[in-house]
């Protein structure tokens, strides 16, 4: 099921954004008991998967300063490129500029990247990693080809990023640079059924591949999806 929000103004709509996730948050941890721990002694943490690029620069910022318990929200991504957080091209770094200030600096970071590993062992290790479990509020952007994460359909790994178990995966995209870390589709299908799932994208262009994808199943990764059965995806589009 598809929600679509629309705003003309872009501080509108990255504040809604922010809010929107905020209180999803928020419901995360009275969930999960964040006052309480569990048999381990640890205490309950919810979890927020964020997207890279420049677009969500002022979602991630407005969201920083939100009246959030920060110390038990582990913060991650949904995808990020196999470069060291040196690189302008690192989600990591972004996430930590913006995201990671303000009252949003007491959070817990878990970057999806680490060069000093080999780029396929890191990925088992993420997959068996109790501490990456599911994360319970996601914001996915889009590409003008449909992918969102890094779910290309030009990759490779395509068929096993649709349908694989597995929470990681690796991707080599046909047409965009550096290989990738993401979140897989069933990873996504989950969030989408289990958790709070939202997609920020702006301009026509984007909301028109969006209702292409939505009318017809297509071979792109927000089409496959939108028409998954029992996802719940809530977007939030500014002209």
């Amino acid at each position: 099921m598809i929600e679509l929000r629309t705003f003309d103004d872009p501080r509108a709509h990255s504040d809604a954004l922010a809010k929107a996730a905020r209180d999803a948050l928020k419901a995360s941890l009275v969930a999960r008991g964040a006052a309480s721990t569990d048999a381990a002694g640890q205490t309950a943490h919810a979890t927020l998967a964020v997207s890279g690029g420049t677009s969500p620069k002022p979602f991630l910022q407005t969201l920083s300063r939100a009246p959030l318990d920060w110390a038990h929200i582990d913060v991650t991504l949904v995808d990020d490129r196999w470069v060291p957080e040196t690189d302008p091209a690192s989600n990591a770094q972004l996430v930590r500029d913006t995201l990671l200030q303000n009252a949003g600096a007491a959070a817990y970071f878990l970057p999806l990247v680490d060069t000093g590993k080999r780029l396929e062992a890191h990925i088992a290790e993420l997959n068996v990693d109790a501490r990456r479990g599911l994360p319970d509020v996601a914001v996915l952007g889009m590409g003008e080809d449909g992918h969102t994460a890094s779910i290309f359909a030009d990759a490779p790994e395509w068929n096993f990023a649709i349908s694989t178990q597995d929470r990681f995966i690796t991707v080599h995209p046909g047409a965009a640079p550096h290989a990738r870390v993401s979140l897989s589709m069933s990873a996504l299908k989950r969030i989408g059924r289990e958790g709070q799932l939202y997609l920020f994208i702006a301009g026509q262009k984007k909301l028109d591949v969006l209702n292409a994808a939505l009318a017809a199943p297509q071979k792109n990764a927000i089409s496959t999806l939108a028409h998954a059965e029992g996802v719940k995806l809530d977007v939030y589009w500014c002209a």
